[in-house]
C-alpha cells in the first residue's frame, strides 16, 4: 500500500483532527454511548482535578460531543466500561485495554514517584489491615479515614491511608470503581475482576508496547515517529521495528507533508484522502487535550507554542493560570484565560489572545463567540465577562454579554 501524493500542512492537521474527533461537530445531540466511544477514539482521557473552568476530562469530552450531562463520565466509569490507571498520566481508559497496562501494575516500582516501595515495606501491616477492611466493609475513599490536622498540603505529605490507597492502586491491587464528587472510590481488583488470571490474560511488556504504539498511531491519525512514544509515556519504545512491521502489515503508510517531511498515516484515514472533509468545528480545548498535551507536537503540527502555567508562579506566567486553546476550523488560532464564577453564573475571560498572523474575519468572530457561549451555558453561566482582548474583538463582542438560551 503506497500513497504517492504529498500532503499539505493543512491536510495533515485536518487528518489529525479527524482521528481525534475534532474536524467537524458531532452533528446531533450527544448520547450516553458517545462517552465511551470518544475515549475509545482517543485511546486515553487524561485526568486532572483543576476546576477553575471545568475539570479537564469533562472539557475534553465537551470539545468533541458538545453539550452533554457531565455525570455521564462517572456513570461510564461505574458501569465498568472505563478504568483508571497511569497511561499518558492518570487517565480514564477503555476497559478492554486493561491488558495493555497490566505489566505496569506488576512492576510498580518502575513508575517513579507514583509508587513508593519503601513506604509499602515500612507499612506492610497497615496495608494488610486496609485490604482486609475493604474486603469486609466494601469500597472506600481516602476521605473515609481520619486526617492528621498537622499534615501539610501536598502529595508528599498525604495522610497515611491515602498513601496506602495510592500505592495499592499503582500496584493494581485496588481499582477505582466510581467517583463521588470526583473523589476516587477504591475496591479490590479481585472483586472487580474475579476471573482475571495474569498467567492466562496478561500481555508481556513487549506485546503491550506493540499494542500501545498501534493505539497511539490510530488516535494520532498522522504522525512523526518521534511523536508516538509520548502518547502512553513509553520510555523504551522500539519505534524503528514497530514502524517497519506496521508498514509491512499495511497498518500505516508513509507520506510526505509540507514543511514537516516524512510522516506516517494510519490506514483508517486512507478513505478520507480522496475527498477530505473541510474543517468546520470551533471549540475550546483543555490544556490536557491529546491535541496539545505533547507541547512539541502542538508546535510542530499547529505552530502553537503552548505551556500550561497553572504550576508556574503567578508573576512568571505569560498568559494565565488555566489557558484554553481555541480551535477554529482546523487551526489553533487563539487562547483564553478563563474562570467560571458559579455563584454569579458568569464565565469570566480574563484575557483573550490571538495567535500571530490570525486574521479576524466575521466567520471567526461568530464561530468563536458561539463556541464560548456553548461552553459557558454548558457550565451553567448566563453571562460572559470579557476583561481583556484585542480592540477588534472588544468592538465586535463588547466587555460583557448575555447568553441567549
Amino acid at each position: 500500500m503506497t500513497v504517492t501524493d504529498s500532503l499539505s500542512l493543512q491536510n495533515a492537521r485536518h487528518l489529525h483532527l479527524a482521528a481525534q474527533g475534532l474536524l467537524r461537530p458531532l452533528g446531533r445531540r450527544a448520547r450516553f454511548a458517545d462517552v465511551h466511544a470518544s475515549v475509545r477514539q482517543m485511546s486515553l482521557l487524561q485526568i486532572d482535578t483543576i476546576n477553575v473552568v471545568a475539570r479537564s476530562p469533562y472539557l475534553v469530552l465537551f470539545s468533541r460531543l458538545g453539550t452533554y450531562p457531565a455525570n455521564w463520565l462517572e456513570e461510564t466509569l461505574a458501569s465498568g466500561a472505563l478504568f483508571e490507571y497511569w497511561a499518558h498520566e492518570a487517565c480514564f481508559i477503555p476497559f478492554e485495554d486493561y491488558p495493555l497496562l497490566r505489566h505496569r501494575m506488576l512492576e510498580p516500582q518502575r513508575l517513579g514517584w507514583k509508587y513508593s516501595e519503601k513506604w509499602v515495606e515500612e507499612h506492610q501491616q497497615e496495608i494488610a489491615d486496609l485490604l482486609k477492611h475493604i474486603a469486609q466493609q466494601g469500597p472506600v475513599r481516602a476521605a473515609d479515614f481520619a486526617n492528621d490536622k498537622q499534615t501539610k498540603p501536598g502529595w508528599w505529605a498525604w495522610k497515611p491511608h491515602k498513601r496506602h490507597l495510592e500505592n495499592l492502586f499503582s500496584a493494581g491491587e485496588l481499582m477505582v470503581v466510581e467517583r463521588r464528587n470526583f473523589q476516587r472510590v477504591y475496591d479490590l481488583r479481585s472483586r472487580v475482576m474475579p476471573s482475571w488470571d495474569d498467567a492466562q490474560h496478561a500481555l508481556s511488556e513487549d506485546d503491550a508496547v506493540q499494542a500501545m504504539l498501534s493505539h497511539s498511531a490510530r488516535s494520532l491519525g498522522i504522525f512523526r515517529a518521534s511523536w508516538l512514544a509520548d502518547y502512553y509515556r513509553l520510555k523504551r519504545a522500539p519505534l524503528k521495528s514497530w514502524l517497519a512491521a506496521a508498514q509491512a502489515r499495511d497498518e500505516i503508510v508513509r507520506v510526505e507533508v509540507e514543511q514537516l517531511g516524512e510522516m506516517w498515516l494510519h490506514h483508517s484515514l486512507l478513505p478520507l484522502l480522496e475527498n477530505l472533509p473541510s474543517a468546520t468545528h470551533t471549540t475550546l480545548l483543555s490544556p490536557f487535550d491529546p491535541v496539545v498535551w505533547d507541547r512539541r507536537r502542538a508546535l510542530e503540527l499547529f505552530d502553537f507554542d503552548y505551556r500550561i502555567e497553572c504550576y508556574t508562579p503567578a508573576e512568571k506566567r505569560k498568559y494565565g493560570y488555566f489557558v484554553l486553546p481555541v480551535l477554529h476550523r482546523g487551526a489553533l488560532k487563539a487562547r483564553i484565560d478563563a474562570k467560571m464564577e458559579r455563584q454569579a453564573q458568569q464565565l469570566v475571560i480574563r484575557a483573550f489572545w490571538l495567535e500571530p498572523g490570525v486574521r479576524i474575519s466575521n466567520a471567526f468572530l461568530n464561530d468563536v463567540q458561539k463556541a464560548i457561549n456553548r461552553f459557558a451555558q454548558w457550565q451553567g453561566a448566563n453571562h460572559v465577562i470579557l476583561e481583556n482582548a484585542p480592540p477588534e474583538i472588544l468592538a465586535a463582542w463588547s466587555h460583557q454579554w448575555a447568553i441567549n438560551s
